[in-house]
C-alpha cells in the first residue's frame, strides 16, 4: 500500500489526530506537576501522596502499554486509540472529582490505563497510514507538536490551578479527547499486523505490572519499610522483573518480541530513552516545587517559567526530525542529551536568592533555553530511530516498547531521587527542600551525560533509514 501523502487535507487531518490524542496524555502528565503544590494544600496530602499522583499515572501507563501496543497491532491500532481516547477522558472527570489523596490516586491509575491503549497507537497510525517517503517529517511534526503539549503543560496547569481549580487541569482533559475521537473517526484509515494469531501474553502483561508497582513501592516507601524492607521489596521485583523476560522468551505470542532487542540501534535507543527520560521526568518535578517553595512563585508564574522550552520546540522540533533524517540519528541522539544535560546543571543553581524578573533571566531562562535546544535536537530523531529499527507489522509494538521504556525511566526516578537527596515529609520547608533539588538536579544532568555517552557508543543508522541528502519532506528508503 503506497500510503496516503502527508500534504493532502486527509494527511493533515491524521497527523492532528495522533497529535491531539498522545498530546492530551503528554500535557496530563506535566501538567499535573504544577498543580502538586495546590493538590497537597487542599487534599492534606504528604510528599509519598503526591509522588503517587504521578507515579500512579505513570505506573499503569508503563507496565501496560506494551499490551496496548499488541492490542492495536491485532485488533485495530485506530479502534484501540479511540478507546483510549474515552477512557482517559472518563477517568480524567473521575481525577476532578477526588476528595481523597487515595481517590486522586486510584483514579491516576485508570488514567494510565487508558493512556497506555491511546499512546502506541498514535505513532503507529502515522507509521501504517501515510506515505514511506512522509513519514520520518510526519513523525517530526507529531513529536514536536506533542513535545509542545508537554512542556506547555505547566503554562496551562499554572493559569487553571491559580485562576479556577487544580481539579480543571484534568477536566480540560473532556472537551480535548470528543475533538480527537471526532478528528479521526473521520481521517484516520484502521490498520492492523496481518496474521497477528495466538493468544494474549497475559501473564507477561501481569509480571511487567507486578515488577513495576512493586520497585515503585519500595522506591516511594522507603521511610515506612526502613533499609531492611526496601532492599527486600527491590529484591522481589527484581524476581518478577527476571521472571517477565522468562516469560517472554518462551511465549508463543509474547507481549515484548525478544527478537526487536536482536537489533543493536533499537536496542541502544530504547537504554538511552530510559536514562534521559529519567532525568526529564525527575527535572520537571524538581523544577516545578522548587520554583513554588523556594522561590515563591504563584501556580501561573510557575508555568510561565518554561515557556521558553515551548518556543524552541515549535520553532525547531521539525528541523530537528530533519536534521536526523539527513545526518543520522548518532550525532543527534549525542549532542541532545549533552546539551540537556548542560541547560540541566545551570538550573541546579537556581535558589532563594534568584526572584523576581531579574532572577528568573540570570539564573532560570539560561538553563531553559540549553534545555530546550536539547530536547529539540534529541526527540524527533529518538522516535523516528526507534521505528525504523523495529521490522515491518511491528510499528505499535516498538512504540510501545519505547514509551514504556520512556515512562519507567520517569516513573523510577521521581519514586527514587526523594529519598536519595534527603526530601521527605517536610518537603514543604525551603530550607529542606532546595540543598535536595540541587542534589536531585545534579544526578539528572549526569543521567543526560550518560545517555549522551550510550548513544555515541551504541547507536548507529538503521539499514533502512534515510541517508544522505533529501529534499524537504521527503527521504530516501
Amino acid at each position: 500500500m503506497s500510503g496516503i501523502e502527508l500534504a493532502s487535507p486527509r494527511g493533515r487531518l491524521i497527523v492532528a489526530a495522533t497529535v491531539l490524542g498522545s498530546g492530551m496524555a503528554m500535557l496530563d502528565s506535566s501538567v499535573v506537576n504544577v498543580a502538586l503544590a495546590r493538590i497537597g494544600e487542599d487534599l492534606g496530602a504528604g510528599l509519598a501522596d503526591l509522588q503517587w499522583v504521578t507515579n500512579g499515572y505513570l505506573l499503569a501507563l508503563a507496565s501496560l502499554i506494551l499490551l496496548g501496543g499488541s492490542l492495536g497491532d491485532r485488533f485495530g491500532r485506530r479502534r484501540i486509540f479511540l478507546i483510549g481516547v474515552v477512557w482517559f477522558a472518563l477517568a480524567s472527570a473521575v481525577c476532578g472529582l477526588a476528595q481523597t489523596p487515595g481517590q486522586l490516586i486510584g483514579a491516576r491509575l485508570l488514567q494510565g490505563v487508558g493512556g497506555a491503549l491511546l499512546t502506541p497507537g498514535s505513532l503507529a497510525l502515522l507509521e501504517s497510514s501515510l506515505r514511506r517517503d512522509d513519514r520520518a517529517k510526519a513523525i517530526g511534526a507529531w513529536t514536536g507538536a506533542t513535545g509542545i503539549a508537554s512542556v506547555a503543560g505547566p503554562f496551562l496547569g499554572g493559569w487553571l490551578v491559580q485562576y479556577a481549580s487544580w481539579r480543571w487541569v484534568f477536566w480540560i482533559n473532556l472537551p480535548l479527547a470528543v475533538v480527537t475521537v471526532w478528528v479521526a473517526r473521520a481521517a484516520v484509515p484502521e490498520s492492523r499486523r496481518e496474521h497477528a494469531g495466538g493468544r494474549f501474553d497475559v501473564a507477561g502483561a501481569m509480571l511487567a505490572t507486578a515488577a513495576l508497582a512493586t520497585a515503585t513501592f519500595a522506591l516511594i516507601q522507603t521511610d515506612s519499610l526502613g533499609g531492611g524492607g526496601t532492599v527486600g521489596v527491590l529484591v522481589l521485583a527484581g524476581a518478577l522483573g527476571v521472571g517477565f523476560v522468562l516469560v517472554e522468551r518462551r511465549a508463543v505470542s509474547p507481549l515484548v518480541e525478544p527478537s526487536l532487542f536482536a537489533n543493536r540501534v533499537f536496542s541502544g535507543a530504547n537504554l538511552m530513552t530510559l536514562l534521559t527520560y529519567a532525568a526529564l521526568g525527575a527535572m520537571s518535578f524538581f523544577l516545578t516545587l522548587q520554583l513554588q517553595i523556594t522561590l515563591g512563585y504563584e501556580p501561573l508564574l510557575a508555568g510561565l517559567a518554561s515557556l521558553p522550552i515551548t518556543v524552541l520546540m515549535l520553532a525547531l522540533a521539525a528541523q530537528g526530525g530533519e536534521l536526523g533524517v539527513r545526518i543520522g540519528p548518532r550525532i543527534p541522539l549525542t549532542v541532545g542529551p549533552l546539551l540537556c544535560a548542560i541547560g540541566v546543571g545551570l538550573l541546579a543553581f537556581v535558589d532563594a536568592a534568584d526572584t523576581g524578573v531579574a532572577g528568573y533571566l540570570k539564573a532560570v531562562l539560561p538553563g531553559l533555553v540549553v534545555f530546550g535546544l536539547g530536547l529539540c535536537v534529541l526527540v524527533a530523531p529518538l522516535t523516528a530511530t526507534v521505528l525504523a529499527a523495529a521490522p515491518p507489522g511491528h510499528a505499535g509494538v516498538a512504540s510501545g516498547v519505547n514509551n514504556a521504556v520512556a515512562r519507567t525511566g520517569t516513573l523510577l526516578a521521581v519514586a527514587a531521587l526523594p529519598a536519595v537527596v534527603g526530601v521527605g515529609s517536610d518537603y514543604r520547608d525551603a530550607a529542606v527542600f532546595s540543598p535536595g533539588y540541587r542534589s536531585a538536579m545534579l544526578v539528572c544532568a549526569g543521567l543526560l551525560v550518560l545517555g549522551g555517552v550510550v548513544s555515541w557508543l551504541v547507536v548507529r543508522t538503521p539499514e533502512d533509514a534515510p541517508r544522505g541528502p533529501v529534499s524537504r519532506g521527503t527521504s530516501r528508503g
